[in-house]
């Protein structure tokens, strides 16, 4: 898969390039990376991309040229068969949208916003989808763009080496069950005896109820999702009752 990526930064990009799974993926030829500085497709002295917003107000904005043309030469050059933008007013970035950019490999182009943000009518006439991956804000899009294009590599076949990514976080739908690992205890704390029976089904069965706990707990509105796609068993759904009136029962307790 190709990733583009317009950046003022492109040093930064180092990170994935060599280091981790992403570097044996990159090294394997998996996925490719070119960064394209927005600076080099200017015509002043300065190598100016930013000035001041329209209106007044704090920060300065992204020009629209040197990002339109830096798409252009990406376009060019055989890339950029979807353009992305990061910025913290995007759709959220989630699991299932990377499963769908990895599975459908080709080319995308990656823009990172800097300053205040970009210009807007870059963002409607150049770019097919905003991005976001959290409601927070950074000093710029390049660790958003890493994060994205780390979540969409890890999904290419071959990418992982022992593990499955079908076997993760919100691969079915639920937060990933509780891992342990050596020593069997710890400071007093012991590793459950059902992952020390070598039950396989009794092992699977608990890392299901342990997911649903903590999804129950943490992000209910993943529960609501799994039980509308049908991802929910009946089992799974009298453990959902039993959670729920375990909760109720405490609520009334504390009252």
């Amino acid at each position: 898969m190709r990733f583009d990526v317009v950046t003022l930064f492109p040093a930064m990009f180092a990170a994935i390039t060599e280091h981790g799974i992403t570097r044996r993926a990159h090294e394997q030829g998996l996925w490719s990376l070119t960064t394209w500085n927005p600076r080099d497709f200017t015509d002043d002295a300065h190598r100016t991309v930013d000035d001041r917003p329209y209106g007044g107000g704090p920060g300065m904005v992204m020009m629209a040229e040197p990002l339109s043309l830096a798409v252009e030469a990406i376009r060019a050059d055989g890339g950029a068969a979807q353009v992305i933008a990061l910025a913290p007013s995007g759709r959220p970035l989630i699991d299932a949208q990377v499963r769908r950019w990895a599975e459908r490999g080709g080319s995308m182009a990656i823009v990172c916003g800097r300053y205040e943000g970009i210009d807007q009518r870059f963002l409607d006439d150049c770019v097919e989808e905003v991005v976001s991956v959290g409601e927070f804000v950074m000093s710029g899009g390049e660790l958003a763009a890493m994060a994205l294009i780390d979540a969409v590599v890890r999904q290419l076949p071959g990418a992982l080496k022992d593990a499955s990514a079908d076997e993760e976080s919100f691969a079915t739908g639920l937060l990933d069950a509780p891992h342990f690992t050596r020593p069997e205890q710890w400071r007093g704390r012991d590793v459950p005896t059902v992952l020390l029976s070598g039950h396989h089904a009794e092992i699977e069965a608990w890392r299901r109820r342990e997911a649903l706990v903590a999804t129950f707990r943490d992000r209910p509105e993943l529960i609501r999702t799994a039980r509308a796609e049908g991802r929910l068993t009946a089992r799974d759904e009298k453990i959902l009752r039993e959670l729920a009136q375990m909760g109720a029962a405490d609520s009334k307790s504390a009252a």
